[in-house]
């Protein structure tokens, strides 16, 4: 690739973490380690826990590197705390309150890592660093799928579909699809490399093919329709006028369709009515939900308390049969935080998209959040992608929103000097 190395002599080793913390975060290693499995023994999931430890020093490298523009993005992002916050505070009510704890520090670790890489990396850089990493998922899941085709293609359900380095074929559709948007930003930020990350877009666009995932086809013309969308609000104000005008037109027609024909959404995405199961399991959950409505049952723990008196073994005998999450992060943040933490999370989930329009209006939000914030946006219908700790998903969300936070498009190599009233200190003290 024409000049990358030169691009990134001044901050390779950022650039190795900042994969290292994508491909850690993306369970791409787990599948190919530990057997293509739904369920893993205790002592898998031991070791997949400790599994994460040295990216989290990837992650506190970054960290130390963004320097001022990290500590600025904190009050920049005050309703995202406040959400952790409140995560936090569930220890009090929470009804495993170890468990709360423990999936507290790895939450803590991964927004920490988007904070990082959002506060480290320009654009330019941070869509880069996204598109060589999910390009290495896209290279393993090719040498799987052709070579190893008992681990790279699925054998019970949905045989022959490929899955590559994961356990099942939406998730390879799904982070393919993340991965075109990806290259693409990559291809309109780096112009001398752009015609080699156009073509590991269209293989991306291939490999999401194979996977047969009718969700992740939609993700990826919504990822084109992002990118497209950015590309052209950018070309003058009269183009971004138009542009906003059909968006808001599209988004509109989108949501009186599925107000008005929802069945048939369902059947566009490949799901049927029931969602396979998934209105089983909302409609357990609204009802436990019911006893503990402002509050829930604290973060990240419903769904590993075995008891039979437990909030898990109502859904399971409303649902028919035992989910392992909500399937919706519109579900699980109330399930664990209550009336209050949905609120605070639709609040968190506006900002993301107004933000996100305003900096593309503005010119300086970059090619890769808004399409990303769309893929986003119709993952967390019907998956918990909110909240998620060591989650790939959850880390592109907040490194997006704390990027479309931070003040102008900076890499933090460049010399950022500290807060003014920072610098007065100094001169003081000196």
């Amino acid at each position: 690739m024409k000049g990358f190395i030169e691009d990134w002599r001044d901050a390779w080793v950022s650039l190795l973490c900042g994969i290292a913390v994508i491909l850690a975060f993306s369970a791409a290693w787990q599948a190919p380690l530990f057997g293509y499995n739904d369920q893993q023994s205790d002592a898998a999931g031991a070791l997949m826990r400790n599994f994460y430890y040295p990216f989290y020093l990837c992650g506190l490298f970054l960290a130390w590197r963004g320097g001022w523009r990290l500590a600025g993005a904190t009050w920049r992002t005050a309703l995202l705390l406040g959400l952790f916050g409140l995560c936090v505070a569930s220890i009090i009510w929470s009804i495993d309150p170890s468990g709360t704890v423990r999936r507290l520090a790895a939450l803590f670790m991964t927004m920490l890592c988007a904070y990082a890489l959002a506060a480290r990396f320009s654009w330019k850089r941070l869509s880069e660093l996204l598109a060589v990493a999910f390009g290495l998922m896209m290279a393993a899941s090719m040498v799987l799928a052709v070579a190893f085709p008992m681990m790279g293609k699925m054998q019970t359900l949905f045989p022959g579909a490929w899955r590559g380095v994961w356990i099942e074929k939406n998730m390879l559709g799904t982070y393919m699809a993340i991965g075109f948007t990806a290259c693409a930003a990559a291809a309109i930020h780096n112009p001398a490399r752009r015609w080699f990350w156009w073509g590991v877009s269209a293989a991306m666009v291939f490999v999401m093919l194979m996977s047969t995932s009718k969700t992740a086809l939609v993700s990826t013309l919504i990822g084109v329709a992002g990118v497209s969308f950015v590309y052209l609000t950018g070309r003058g104000p009269v183009t971004g006028i138009i542009m906003t005008w059909l968006a808001v037109c599209a988004v509109l027609a989108l949501a009186g369709f599925a107000l008005a024909a929802p069945d048939q959404l369902f059947l566009l995405l490949g799901k049927d009515p029931t969602l396979t199961g998934r209105t089983f399991i909302w409609d357990g959950i609204r009802r436990v939900i019911a006893e503990r409505p402002m509050l829930g049952y604290g973060y990240g723990v419903v769904w590993t308390d075995t008891d039979p008196f437990a909030p898990l073994a109502k859904i399971v005998h409303v649902a028919g049969f035992r989910p392992y999450h909500a399937h919706s992060a519109w579900f699980e943040v109330p399930l664990g935080l209550g009336r209050v933490g949905l609120t605070l999370w639709a609040c968190v989930f506006a900002e993301m998209w107004l933000k996100g329009f305003y900096r593309t209006w503005r010119g300086d939000g970059g090619v890769f959040a808004l399409p990303m914030i769309g893929i986003y946006s119709l993952a967390t219908l019907t998956e918990s992608m909110a909240l998620g700790w060591n989650d790939l998903h959850w880390c592109l969300a907040v490194m997006v929103l704390v990027k479309l936070s931070l003040p102008g498009d900076v890499d933090s190599t460049e010399r950022v000097e500290a807060p003014a009233q920072v610098r007065h200190l100094r001169v003081v003290a000196a």
